[in-house]
């Protein structure tokens, strides 16, 4: 990993060097008292004072609707356009915190399960991350419950923490992130002699994940999902926010009888139409038993099959809740809970 160092007052004219090479920059934008990432027109508008962003990053590879392809009936068949992946553009997706960008190891094991995912591969292979280390932190954050930590560079392409308030220590991860400094090179300094984690929020542990895990295995015909999912409103506003979460539904948008198009949008296991089958029958019939469904995704299915976790410890989930259903709270109890 190389190690460099960027003033502040050279920071913007990078991100404006790189924007007017034709990438796009995709970054945290607050408007209206809620910080977002947004394409971004100038880079003057991006935001790097927030603790976290109200939406994650992840839309740059598995956008809210997407479509797969089209198709016009013809005279003897049906005409298909398939997905085109030509005009998907280059963007630098800057200023996401470790745990965003960690979440795409596990978005990656989802798509990249058996047989890839054609739209989110392309849509990959056009992002570089450069993300922006953990200077502050709040009570709701616990990456370092989940092995992570505020300074972590797994998943980013570049890495920046803030030295004071004058200017950045550069990580460079990967080829990619090299790609993205070299053409640039007279903006970069040496890198400083400084203690990186005393620059780091302080994230205490809350719980112990390994085992949240073991209490897990023998936990499916637990009360504790009842008592749990007591308030929960089933509005999915955990999963629309959610880094990691990647349910999808799969709908068509006709254009008459003739012709129309296939949509994938996201979609939330905690919604009650999620596993509702034709015939009327649904398996996860109460809240209670989709509460468990998330959890036990993230925190057993998923390891055991990807060898990834599905949760960052971004806290966003517990910040969307309108019930305020504190998610580092109920696996502090699962890690607790007798079998």
């Amino acid at each position: 990993m190389e190690q460099k160092y960027i003033p502040k007052s050279s920071l913007k004219a990078w991100l404006a060097k790189v924007k007017d090479g034709g990438k796009q920059i995709y970054a945290p934008v607050t408007e209206g008292g809620k910080t977002s990432f947004r394409r971004v027109k100038s880079v003057d508008d991006i935001s790097m004072e927030h603790v976290q962003t109200a939406q994650s990053a992840k839309g740059v590879a598995f956008p809210r609707t997407e479509k797969l392809f089209s198709y016009a009936m013809q005279p003897g068949g049906v005409a298909l356009q398939d997905y085109d992946s030509a005009n998907i553009p280059h963007t630098v997706v800057f200023g996401l915190h470790p745990c965003d960008a960690a979440a795409f190891k596990p978005l990656s094991g989802i798509f990249g399960w058996d047989t890839g995912d054609k739209p989110f591969g392309e849509r990959m292979q056009r992002v570089t991350l450069v993300s922006l280390s953990c200077s502050k932190c709040d009570e709701l954050c616990f990456c370092t419950s989940v092995d992570g930590s505020p300074g972590s560079a797994v998943g980013s392409d570049i890495l920046l923490t803030a030295v004071g308030s004058e200017g950045y220590l550069v990580e460079i991860v990967t080829d990619r992130g090299r790609a993205l400094t070299e053409p640039h090179a007279a903006l970069f300094e040496a890198a400083p002699d400084v203690n990186k984690e005393e620059l780091l929020a302080h994230v205490p542990v809350r719980f112990s994940v390994g085992a949240v895990e073991r209490s897990l295995a023998g936990a499916f015909e637990s009360d504790v999902w009842k008592q749990q999912s007591a308030r929960c409103l089933g509005c999915g506003a955990c999963a629309f926010v959610c880094p990691a979460c990647a349910c999808f539904d799969i709908q068509e948008n006709p254009k008459g009888s003739a012709s129309g198009d296939r949509i994938r949008c996201w979609d939330s296991c905690g919604f009650s139409l999620f596993t509702l089958h034709t015939s009327g029958h649904n398996p996860r019939s109460v809240q209670s038993q989709r509460w468990r469904q998330r959890l036990l995704h993230k925190f057993s299915y998923m390891p055991r099959r990807l060898s990834v976790r599905g949760c960052t410890g971004c806290g966003r989930c517990s910040r969307a809740c309108p019930v305020d259903m504190n998610l580092w709270e109920h696996l502090s109890e699962l890690e607790n809970l007798k079998n």
